[in-house]
């Protein structure tokens, strides 16, 4: 199977800089300078134009949104989870603390004011001398507030990638607990029809029982095919709520109430392993974290070297020295000297940590190239089996299946033979359904390393004035 897919970066350049924005917007202290490195490439239309708002998540009970049982798809979980999900609020308060810090670093020191009355009592003038306002202003030098700016500014860009990483782990997380509760209720459809038919063939057997066509053990194996059916059916049925609860939880309010799963289930996104991992070395945040951590060494050096550099300290203040009853000015200039602590203890460790930065960007893009790799070995690993269940395996047995109880029929056969076409059918029935599973969990978890902000299709267009409501279609019945 040859597989190949498109992903833009226009719309990741405008969504990351909705992030940055959304949490800057509205202070009015000065701004840092990004320097987030650019998405490279073109995307398509799967971007939210909407930043993201902070929510709270101590709504009382009874004002906790509801969605209906009815059938959902992945993404009104994913689009939900956004709004509700506490980690995103976390991420977004981080950074407001790293834009707080930002602003601190940039703030002049304060100027201080003193008064001093020296010689009170003195002989030649009782009321001594006073010294009031006294005034003292430390000036920063060498640009060093600019320079601590620039290292803060830096730390605004990572909580913000922070963000964005979040933003898609939640997704990823959102898509694959959907598709583990999608495969969940298919695996349930399909042992329901198994029971069916196993039903059947049970009520069947009876008959042939009866006219003596069959012997007792016959009809005996076969209540325990039916028995077995419905022992995996009702064990499913009680996984259901667990995986419903999961969903509401990894969306973020375990109090949602989840409705059946909708949307594709036999159509997998098609991805193509070394695209993805280029793509994935190049867009993912943590990746983009680890450059701008780099910078952030580069200016912390760059600070570190010129904190031996003194400030000055400017004095002034009024003088009224009572025992000759003169007014008087003082003026004062004051710097440390740099004699043996010129800093080269920080200079050094700022050196260091820039060799340890250079260092994570690898680390880095070595864990997200396995963590590409894992992924896509299992999806192509479950959807080469799905395809092989789908187009050889099923067909086979199910012809077989249907072959073999005509023959039956027909007094040719042992229902012994009918027994084990049956079992084979419900084997390759249960074993397709769980690779589109495993196929579809391993397929979130790309999607959210390729950033893929709509899946597995584009952005739903938006009904209009007038326009009636947006039709969710029904899953698909279980394949036969």
């Amino acid at each position: 199977m040859q597989s190949s897919f498109s992903v833009r970066g226009s719309h990741l350049k405008r969504l990351a800089g909705s992030l940055l924005t959304a949490s800057v917007i509205g202070c009015a202290t000065p701004q840092p300078r990004f320097n987030v490195p650019p998405l490279p490439g073109e995307r398509d239309n799967r971007s939210i134009d909407a930043p993201i708002t902070r929510v709270s998540h101590t709504e009382p009970a009874d004002k906790v949104t509801k969605i209906e049982p009815a059938a959902t798809q992945v993404d009104e979980w994913a689009q939900l989870a956004l709004s509700k999900n506490p980690r995103l609020g976390k991420a977004t308060f981080a950074i407001d603390a790293a834009q707080g810090r930002y602003v601190q670093a940039g703030l002049y020191p304060n100027p201080n004011l003193a008064a001093n009355w020296d010689e009170i009592g003195d002989r030649t003038g009782p009321g001594g001398i006073l010294n009031v306002p006294r005034f003292t202003q430390e000036i920063v030098t060498a640009k060093k507030l600019s320079l601590s700016q620039a290292v803060a500014a830096t730390e605004v860009d990572q909580a913000a990638l922070a963000l964005m990483r979040e933003r898609y782990a939640v997704l990823g997380a959102v898509r694959e607990a959907f598709y583990d509760l999608y495969a969940l209720e298919r695996r349930i459809a399909v042992l329901d029809e198994l029971v069916n038919l196993a039903n059947e063939a049970t009520k069947t057997s009876k008959i042939l029982l009866e006219n003596k066509q069959i012997a007792r053990l016959d009809q005996v194996q076969l209540e325990v095919e039916l028995s077995r059916f419905r022992s995996q059916a009702e064990a499913a049925r009680r996984e259901l709520p667990g995986a419903r609860r999961r969903l509401a939880a990894v969306v973020g309010d375990p109090r949602l109430t989840v409705g059946t799963a909708a949307g594709p289930y036999e159509e997998v996104p098609v991805y193509d392993q070394d695209r993805t991992l280029d793509l994935v070395l190049a867009t993912h945040p943590d990746v983009r974290t680890a450059k701008v951590g780099v910078d952030r060494a580069q200016a912390a050096i760059r600070r570190a070297e010129v904190e031996p550099i003194p400030n000055v300290t400017f004095t002034t203040g009024y003088i009224r020295q009572f025992e000759n009853r003169s007014h008087d000015f003082a003026l004062g200039l004051s710097a440390p000297v740099p004699v043996w602590n010129r800093n080269q203890g920080n200079i050094r460790a700022a050196k260091a940590e820039l060799g340890m930065a250079l260092q994570e960007v690898g680390r880095t893009e070595n864990e997200l190239s396995e963590r590409v790799a894992i992924a896509s070995r299992a999806y192509a690993a479950a959807l080469k089996l799905a395809a092989q269940y789908r187009d050889d395996i099923l067909p086979k047995a199910e012809e077989t299946y249907k072959l073999s109880l005509e023959a039956f029929k027909g007094g040719q056969f042992e229902y012994l033979r009918v027994i084990q076409a049956q079992r084979a059918v419900a084997e390759a029935r249960l074993e397709y359904n769980r690779a589109l599973g495993d196929a579809w969990k391993s397929a979130a978890e790309l999607s959210a390393l390729l950033l893929e902000e709509w899946w597995p299709g584009p952005a739903p267009k938006r009904p209009g004035p007038g326009a009636g409501p947006v039709v969710v279609p029904a899953p698909k019945p279980a394949p036969k």
